[in-house]
């Protein structure tokens, strides 16, 4: 499993966002604000309709981490190749100002080059953290943990390269908005008692 760090600039890629293996302690959250009208758009994926608008597959996402409402973390260059195959998780800590909202998140590929590719990805609604009953009120400004699955990939990252992941409250119209969220600031947590981690299956 990999930890998210920063020292709470994790905005966009030109911020302060890194995975590690090693456990956070005392580390400041980060914040960012998601706005219904303006949804990140979905840039490739796991595409299934309308391909003629929306092309499935592997793109550069770098032009997308240039936004303030995406948290940007990513690890150091791999020492060697890499496996990761199976399915992917992440358990987040996080809250919201507004009454419902979703959580998104992305995982990519950094390569040498600096181009980001999307693997896979996934969203929860806050609501429905407990299942797909729903039902599960939310408090705002309260911290909570969500569990996104992220589906399955199979990828060898080259050495030098590096496991990226993004985090936000849209990827539209992959998923649809949440038409009852209001603007919501958005903070993810990562330290001693609240430990966001990536859940990635590594082939020894």
């Amino acid at each position: 499993m990999y930890f998210l760090h920063s020292d709470g600039r994790a905005n966009s890629r030109a911020g302060d966002g890194s995975l590690s293996l090693s456990e956070p302690h005392d580390e400041p959250h980060d914040r960012f604000e998601f706005s219904p009208d303006k949804p990140v758009p979905t840039t490739g994926g796991d595409l299934c309709c309308y391909p003629s608008k929306l092309t499935p597959g592997p793109f550069d996402q770098a032009a997308l981490e240039d936004r303030e409402d995406i948290l940007v973390y990513a690890t150091e260059p791999m020492p060697a190749p890499l496996e990761v195959t199976g399915n992917v998780r992440l358990e987040l800590w996080a809250s919201t100002s507004a009454p419902d909202t979703d959580f998104t998140a992305k995982l990519v590929r950094v390569q040498t080059c600096g181009r980001a590719l999307n693997l896979t990805d996934g969203i929860l609604r806050a609501s429905f953290r407990l299942g797909l009953e729903g039902g599960a009120s939310v408090t705002p400004n309260e911290p909570q943990q969500y569990t996104i699955d992220l589906g399955s990939t199979s990828v060898v990252l080259d050495e030098g390269e590096r496991i990226g992941l993004e985090i936000s409250s849209s990827n539209y119209p992959r998923f649809d908005l949440n038409r009852a969220a209001a603007n919501a600031t958005q903070h993810v947590f990562h330290d001693g008692t609240r430990p966001s981690r990536l859940m990635l299956p590594v082939v020894q």
